[in-house]
């Protein structure tokens, strides 16, 4: 019987985090665009993702950015927001159960609703 236990850890965030990125990075809708984006700077990326998850799960405040500029001008619409929290969903329910994972799935669906309006509806975005 595999237990599955709640996020409590930064190893529990990058253990997310990371799972997620390699489905991502396999993804046939996804991975163009993210590989696009982040080329050879993948180790950085999870390292950022890392701390901003832990940031935003675990109010231990290590993340300082702005999440939302790198993304306003990435090629995306409703389908590839749909895929990213379906995969992000998916990541998080074969690895943990509990409170902090349900409070990351819904701040993952927030994050999407949050990034496609702005992309949407504001496409003059700096």
């Amino acid at each position: 019987m595999n237990l599955k236990k709640d996020i409590t850890t930064f190893a529990d965030i990058q253990c997310l985090v990371n799972a997620f990125y390699d489905k991502v990075r396999q993804d046939e809708l996804l991975a163009p665009i993210f590989n696009q984006a982040i080329q050879s700077q993948w180790p950085e990326h999870l390292e950022k993702m890392h701390r901003f998850w832990e940031t935003v799960l675990m109010k231990h405040y290590t993340y300082s950015g702005v999440p939302f500029p790198p993304h306003a001008k990435l090629p995306v619409q409703h389908i590839h927001f749909e895929k990213w929290l379906a995969l992000f969903t998916e990541t998080t329910d074969a690895h943990f159960e509990g409170a902090k994972a349900e409070e990351a799935k819904w701040r993952a669906g927030k994050m999407a609703m949050m990034f496609e309006s702005k992309i949407n509806y504001i496409p003059q975005y700096p």
